[in-house]
């Protein structure tokens, strides 16, 4: 039974690597593209009943335009599949939506002079992962190569409570306070913290989909504006890793 496990989970691993090469990561930088990405989120949710119907059947808030902001579309056979939106904050610039909804918890990280990654907005459409579930995966890479790309100390996920107990079951992630409520949703949001230097050793050996080098990460990351906030040059250390699902 364990062995029959150990198997269906390394295959599961292993085919990770080649659904990689079906998607693409794009960097949604004209209103164009954050309209699209807009849009898309507000179905998604509207789907899954975290939000409340509007008539611009648009999605978005002032986190959006914040310089220490990255928003990703992630295609899948050329059509918009998923979507993450990433903040970078420090001390210098350390407005971010977990910092926002957790202050108690966030405010004291940032003074101690931490780099935190904040990944929100990760909707996926349903159809999509009904037949390509390992969408989710692939998505939640972004976040992993923003923790290495910009030298971050921790990765804090605010996710819908329901949630939680994946993210602490399958990668390990701790939840820090108690579930609260988040700007626009419906659902109580439960914050997930991650140390990047501790938690993500060992997780290559798990999903070895999350190795990126950093020519991709500089690709990804480096806006036309030319804004990027204290970068980790080196190639991805095999020692260091990630994790993911739907958060929010």
């Amino acid at each position: 039974m364990v062995a029959n496990i150990k198997r269906e989970k390394l295959r599961f691993t292993d085919g990770l690597m080649d659904y990689l090469q079906l998607v693409d990561y794009r960097l949604a930088e004209t209103a164009a593209e954050k309209d699209k990405i807009y849009q898309f989120r507000y179905k998604s949710y509207l789907r899954e009943n975290t939000i409340d119907k509007d008539s611009s059947e648009r999605f978005s808030d002032d986190y959006d335009q914040m310089d220490n902001c990255w928003i990703f579309g992630i295609d899948y056979q050329d059509q918009l599949a998923s979507s993450i939106r990433i903040h970078v904050a420090t001390s210098e610039q350390p407005k971010s939506p977990s910092l926002d909804v957790f202050p108690d918890i966030v405010f004291p990280l940032l003074e101690s002079g931490h780099k935190i990654i904040d990944p929100t907005r990760f909707v996926a459409d349903s159809s999509t992962t009904n037949f390509f579930p390992v969408l989710p995966f692939l998505t939640f890479r972004l976040a992993c190569m923003a923790s290495d790309y910009f030298d971050a100390d921790y990765c804090l996920i605010p996710v819908n409570a329901i949630h939680s107990s994946f993210y602490q079951r399958i990668f390990g992630l701790t939840p820090i306070g108690e579930p609260r409520h988040y700007p626009s949703l419906k659902s109580p949001i439960c914050l997930m913290k991650a140390n990047v230097s501790t938690l993500w050793d060992g997780l290559i050996e798990q999903y070895p989909v999350f190795r990126s080098t950093f020519t991709e990460r500089r690709m990804l990351f480096e806006k036309s504006s030319g804004i990027v906030q204290g970068v980790n040059d080196h190639h991805f250390n095999i020692n260091r890793l990630p994790d993911e699902k739907q958060l929010n």
